[in-house]
């Protein structure tokens, strides 16, 4: 079992990169975390969002087998505490299958691929940037397992 998150574009932002390393370091004593980070496509004249969003689609679906759990984020998706997060993850890696996260690129997900998850999840009504939510995805990662294996880092 692991748990890959797969995301459009690079992170730039050096602080969120630091903290996404530390997280993923910390998470590596319960399970085993991959990224793939995979291209996004960039808006021009020619482009408009939704095109875009429906050429990132594209490059997803091909890296979403059928036989993983997927969540996908996104801020219309159900909002979790982190104990009821915890507890989901807990349930779904039961099933002995692996969880996939899916966060789209600056202008979000075409509804293609929000269709296709199993849960559609949102960490707040905020907005936060695509690269931002990376960071906060990880650190709710560490914090479901610490919550899970009973530590004291949720407490």
């Amino acid at each position: 079992m692991r748990i890959k998150i797969i995301c459009l574009g690079k992170t730039k932002q050096k602080f969120i990169e630091e903290g996404i390393k530390e997280y993923q370091k910390r998470i590596s004593k319960y399970i085993k975390l991959e990224w793939q980070i995979l291209p996004d496509i960039k808006l021009t004249s020619s482009k408009t969002i939704e095109i875009v969003k429906d050429q990132e689609a594209v490059i997803l679906e091909k890296h979403l087998p059928t036989s993983s759990i997927t969540i996908v984020l996104d801020e219309k998706g159900n909002e979790f505490s982190s104990e009821k997060f915890a507890k989901y993850l807990e349930d779904k890696l039961l099933f002995g299958k692996d969880i996939i996260f899916v966060i789209g690129g600056v202008y979000g997900l075409s509804k293609r691929i929000v269709q296709k998850a199993d849960l559609v999840l949102s960490f707040s009504r905020f907005t936060f940037t695509h690269q931002m939510i990376r960071f906060l995805l990880t650190e709710q990662i560490y914090r479901s397992f610490t919550i899970i294996k009973g530590k004291k880092y949720h407490y």
